[in-house]
Formats: structure tokens, sequence, C-alpha cells
């Protein structure tokens, strides 16, 4: 039988039914995607962390027009990359932009983080409940971050948020297009406003390393839409891991001093998958029982590895102080999320402080009643009613 994607969730913060059903059955699954074509899911922790790193998969395609789909999203939907070049070109651009998120960049940021977050709940304090937690803090926090990082006007938000949802969408390729044309457009002109007024920033640092507008364009909007979304999405969903687990929530409340190891299981978790990471197999490949042709989609389901009983015991419950190998949130080796560093500053800024400060805070709703984002790249709630 090939499964139809996407799983159906009961819950935002459970693994689908039919998922668990398909990784207790095996490693590797025949689905179709969210737009018809056929793919391999691949679900076990083991196998998504070894083939993360298998040169034998790669984002690109010989023949990119006729290529297996994701979704219409221009940035994971389908392939990308030049199918001859793809990993000198990976290669090249992750060494242009690892030492802006080096260890010393991110230890001299993570006051300034850790500011905005007190700020931000110093906000919630005055106004008072009930609140939307989405809209109060984790959105505007990743977003004030990404662009004190980067260097570009605050006040340009709500514009390269909207270019930025648009590039997410999952069902419009239209409209996905059109978001990474005005996201380009808008790159182009920080860089050349970057070259006449420099600063102390990812942008003015990439223009001074000798790139055209056009590369700088393309690095820095990537950066712009991965370094907020993500972590806007992870805020949400963390603030719900503990709202729905009240002694956890209690027990970092009590000794925040755990918020390391609780945020590292924050973004392990949520079990909602969005069909994972996408490769396209570059030669003919064995995986568990199946052999994956040339060509073909191989989707590296990690939401579904970060559940696999194998390697964690009791995968569906919530716990602060779990011990244990590493999730694959951020994916694992050479395609290592590289802004993983920033985002757990962040996470960690806002987990420290947010139970300690409003101990009390609760859902106003169930959380199987609050509204999700259906059809965007990332996923992630669109509002999180609290009251304290």
């Amino acid at each position: 039988m090939t499964v139809q994607l996407p799983f159906v969730h009961a819950h935002p913060l459970e693994m689908a039914p039919l998922l668990r059903e398909l990784q207790d059955d095996g490693v590797i699954h025949r689905v179709r995607t969210p737009v018809g074509d056929q793919a391999w899911l691949v679900t076990g922790y083991e196998q998504v962390r070894r083939l993360l790193t298998d040169e034998r998969l790669g984002r690109s395609h010989p023949d990119p027009g006729n290529a297996a789909r994701l979704g219409e999203s221009v940035m994971l939907g389908g392939p990308m990359g030049n199918y001859d070049t793809e990993q000198a070109d990976h290669a090249r651009r992750r060494s242009l932009l690892q030492p802006h998120f080096s260890p010393r960049r991110m230890r001299e940021l993570r006051p300034r983080v850790e500011e905005l977050t007190t700020a931000l709940l110093d906000d919630l304090a005055r106004q008072g409940p009930p609140a939307d937690l989405h809209r109060a803090l984790a959105l505007p926090l990743p977003i004030q971050v990404i662009c004190e990082l980067l260097g570009v006007p605050y006040a340009d938000r709500d514009e390269f948020r909207a270019w930025s949802e648009a590039v997410g969408d999952v069902r419009d390729r239209a409209r996905s297009e059109y978001g990474r044309t005005e996201l380009s457009r808008y790159g182009r002109r920080l860089a050349a406003r970057k070259r006449e007024q420099p600063g102390n920033d990812v942008i003015s640092r990439l223009c001074a390393d000798g790139l055209d507008d056009d590369e700088v364009a393309t690095l820095a909007t990537n950066l712009l839409f991965a370094g907020h979304e993500t972590t806007v999405v992870a805020i949400g969903m963390g603030v719900l891991c503990l709202l729905a687990n009240p002694a956890q929530q209690r027990a970092l409340a009590e000794d925040p001093g755990q918020v390391v190891a609780a945020v590292e299981e924050i973004l392990r978790a949520p079990g909602r998958s969005g069909g994972g990471i996408p490769r396209y197999a570059r030669t003919s490949m064995r995986i568990g029982e199946v052999t994956v042709q040339a060509g073909e989609l191989v989707l590296l389901d990690n939401r579904a590895a970060n559940h696999d009983p194998a390697v964690f015991p009791g995968p569906g419950r919530f716990d602060i102080t779990r011990d244990g190998p590493g999730h694959l949130s951020f994916g694992h080796g050479a395609h290592y999320c590289i802004g993983a560093p920033l985002a757990r500053i962040e996470l960690r800024a806002v987990f420290a402080q947010l139970p300690a400060r409003f101990p009390a805070m609760r859902l106003t709703v169930p959380a199987g009643q609050l509204p999700l984002r259906t059809g965007a790249l990332t996923g992630g709630l669109t509002a999180l009613p609290v009251e304290w």
C-alpha cells in the first residue's frame, strides 16, 4: 500500500497514528507526496542519521523539471542546485557563512538575546492576561534577533515576513516564486545599502568578503528566512510542550538551570511530521530491504526518527531530564543547520526566563484546538492563547 502524505495528526505535539504504524512496520516505506509524486519515506533513527551523511543522496537532480516533488515551495519542494557541482557549491557557501556563526560570535550575541527576551516578557507582564504568546514572544524575538545579526531594519519586518510566508507556501508555486523574487530584490537592496553604509553585521561582512550583490542577496535572504521561521515554530511548540506537561513546567520554573537539557527535549519532542528532509538518489542504492533507483525522491523523516522507540524510550513522553543520543531536528553531517547555535541561544533565553516568571501560565483552550499553520513549509502555530 502506498501512503498519501500529509499525515493526519490528532494533536499538534503527537506523532500521527499512521506514521507510528509505518515506523513499527519497518524503516522505509513507499509514499505519495502531497502533490501526487512517488517517494520513499525513511523513519528509523539510525537510517535517517546515516543517510543524512550519505553522498549518494543530494538536493539536486539531473532532470529537475521531471523530478518528483514534496510540495510546491521553491525552498524545499523540489530539486535545488547544480547537479554537477552541488557538493562543491554547498561547501563554498558554508565556508562563507561559518565565521558568522562561530562560537565567539554566538557568545557575544547571547547577552543581547537575553536582554531582548527580558524586554518582551516585561511587556507581557505589563499588559497582563490573557495574551497570545505567539504574537507577544514566539514571533517577535526571532525576528528581532535575526534583524540585528544580519543588519536588516526591524521596521521592514512586516514586508519580509509576508514574503517569507509566501516562499514557504507548499501548495501554491506561483505565490512561493513571488515570495522568493521579492526577497531576492530586497536582499539586493540591502547589499547595495551596506556597501555605502557598512555596519557590524553579517550582510556588511559578506559584502566586504568580495561577493557580488546577487550572492550576498541569496545568502542573506536564505538566512533571513531560515533564521526566524524555524525558531518561531520551535518557541511556540516548546511553550506548548511545557503547558501540556505541568509537572515538567513546574520543574523548569523551580530550577532554570535545567534549561540546556530542556531545550534539547523541546527540540526533539514534537512529533508532527511534514514529510521529512528531501533528497534525491544519485545512484541506485539499498535502504533497508528496498532498492532505491537513481533519481528517486527519498524523504528523511527526522521527526519520526526523533520518536524512534529503539533510541528514545517512551518517545511520546516529554521529559526535560532525558538522556541519550542527540535528536536530528537540525539534521546531521555536512548539512547540519548552520544556525543551530543561534536557535539554541534564543530557546535557552526563552525557557530560562518564561517558566520562572510565569509559573502559573496555562492554555485558555485545549491543545487539540490550537490553530495550526497548514500549507506552510515550517508549520507551527498561528496563535497561542494563554493566561496566568
